[in-house]
Parts: structure tokens; sequence; C-alpha cells
């Protein structure tokens, strides 16, 4: 099975001291070997932000 679960989280919640947004996406761990990056909007923000793969 070539896709895998991943979690994005918010890189720019954490700077302001607000929670972080987390949201699951999968990827195609053959195609994609570095991490994933997606605009992604965050309630807390009230704003698109980027969150990033975790792991």
């Amino acid at each position: 099975m070539p896709r895998e679960i991943v979690i994005l989280e918010c890189t720019e919640a954490k700077a302001e001291g607000k929670p972080v947004s987390r949201y699951m996406s999968t990827r195609n761990k053959k195609l994609q070997t570095e991490r994933v990056e997606k605009k992604k909007y965050n309630p807390n923000l009230r704003r698109h932000t980027v969150h990033r793969e975790i792991k």
C-alpha cells in the first residue's frame, strides 16, 4: 500500500500563542518523499495558514 496517512499541523499558531489546528491527509510515499505542506483553514486564527506534516 503506497499511500500513508499523515497529520498536518499549523505552523503559525504556536508563534502567536494560540491552539494549533490539525488535519489528517494522505500522501503517496513513492512519489512524495519529503514532508507534505498544504494551506488549510485554521479556525483559531480565522484564516488560511501553512500546515506541515508532523511525525
